[in-house]
């Protein structure tokens, strides 16, 4: 009887080409498996093409509630942004798909675990970081980094001799990830980082230009740092996000096209489209501005770069992920409150706040008369502030 490996399995050239290289070239038994992570009709041929490869079980696991709960929220409260722009839509999933691949090894009895990411990319090491942190003897299968193929142009030759359907093509030079908190392009015409990405190659948003002539006002509501309402909408999560990314969408909202720096080593350029993603983010950071504790926010904003890098590089299960995830929902205790926008013409505008929670008083920060502030006291604190200045220039330095 044939070892098996379980093979994260999208339907798209590569895994498709894994599955049966995997199956001839390498005598497995190969179990596919598909992470429902928000692709949509993506998924719809998943099971039957899997088998038609070669596949001899398929799972498709919907883990759309769980990954926006227990990874797009606790990305939206630490505001992590890669290199600020990237709000890390394809890397926050791979930890999740990658654990739920290592439980159903564990369920099969499986041998190895397999996954299509090239050996340039980012995707190989978040796979096996968190294949290993979480079954640390596994046997891990990377054919990019193993097989003869030097190109997709390989891919697509072995595809036809034996009549793999393909997804590439003239009107789709590209490749694309997808999943309800973005998209991702990139590859193909994208690699020159100076040609503009072609308008109809843009899935989740209009472009701005064509969005609605006129604005459209949206209140959020968070309750410790989640996003828990829409318009006083009560919605669970992916619902909650599906709203935001419809209204995103229609405004042009979220688009972002970026050069970014891969863990390997290399540069990169991606395109974007994160609407509710983008709206959140600005939502959010709304609310915390009347809720959060100066020094405590400073605290929280110095560990954004390494919280982004640590998501971007794969580092989800890490003991030092664990650790500032901890201060990230301390710090969101009180971020209670609404947040009202405005959309319009791809951007969302920050036009309101409020909270039971607010840090923010009208009794102290009114130019009008007031009782509460004696404007005289801040001569000495000034004083303070300026004597290593004063000194410095005492001193001639």
């Amino acid at each position: 009887m044939a070892d098996k490996v379980v093979l994260a399995y999208s339907g798209g050239l590569d895994t498709s080409i894994i599955l049966k290289w995997l199956k001839i070239e390498k005598g497995y038994d190969v179990i596919a498996y598909a992470a429902d992570v928000g692709q949509g009709e993506e998924l719809d041929p998943i099971n039957e093409k899997a088998l038609k490869t070669g596949a001899s079980k398929v799972y498709i696991e919907d883990l759309r509630e769980e990954f926006v709960k227990d990874f797009v929220f606790p990305a939206i409260q630490a505001n992590a942004v890669y290199e600020g722009h990237y709000l890390l839509g394809t890397s926050i999933a791979r930890p999740l798909i990658a654990k739920r691949q290592i439980e159903i090894a564990r369920k099969e009895n499986a041998v190895a675990v397999a996954h299509g990411a090239t050996g340039k990319g980012n995707d190989q090491v978040r796979f096996e970081l968190t294949f290993y942190a979480l079954e640390p003897d596994i046997k891990v299968i990377a054919p990019w980094r193993d097989w003869d193929f030097a190109s997709r142009t390989d891919l697509i030759n072995y595809a036809k001799k034996y009549g793999i359907p393909i997804p590439v093509s003239k009107d789709k030079p590209y490749s694309s990830d997808r999943n309800l908190f973005h998209i991702s392009f990139e590859g193909g015409i994208l690699e020159d980082p100076y040609n503009e990405p072609p308008e109809n190659m843009f899935m989740l948003t209009q472009s701005p230009e064509k969005a609605p002539d006129k604005p459209q006002y949206i209140e959020i509501e968070f309750n410790n740092g989640i996003p828990v309402s829409v318009n006083s909408e009560k919605l669970a999560p992916v619902a909650l996000l599906e709203k935001l990314n419809k209204l995103g969408g229609l405004h042009g909202i979220g688009r972002v096209d970026i050069v970014e720096n891969r863990f390997v080593g290399m540069k990169s350029r991606g395109v974007y489209e994160t609407p509710g993603g983008t709206i959140l983010h600005t939502a959010h950071r709304a609310v915390e501005s009347i809720t959060m504790d100066r020094e405590v926010m400073r605290l929280r904003d110095s560990l954004i770069p390494y919280i982004s890098k640590l998501i971007y590089n794969g580092f989800w299960y890490s003991p030092e992920m664990e650790s500032v995830m901890a201060l990230v929902r301390q710090s969101q205790k009180n971020v209670t409150g609404t947040a009202r926008l405005k959309l319009y013409k791809g951007c969302a505008s920050v036009v309101g706040r409020k909270s039971k929670k607010s840090l923010y008083s009208e009794d102290f920060a009114t130019f009008e008369a007031d009782n509460v502030y004696n404007q005289k006291d801040a001569e000495g604190f000034i004083k303070l502030q300026s004597l290593r200045l004063r000194l410095k220039s005492l001193l001639g330095n």
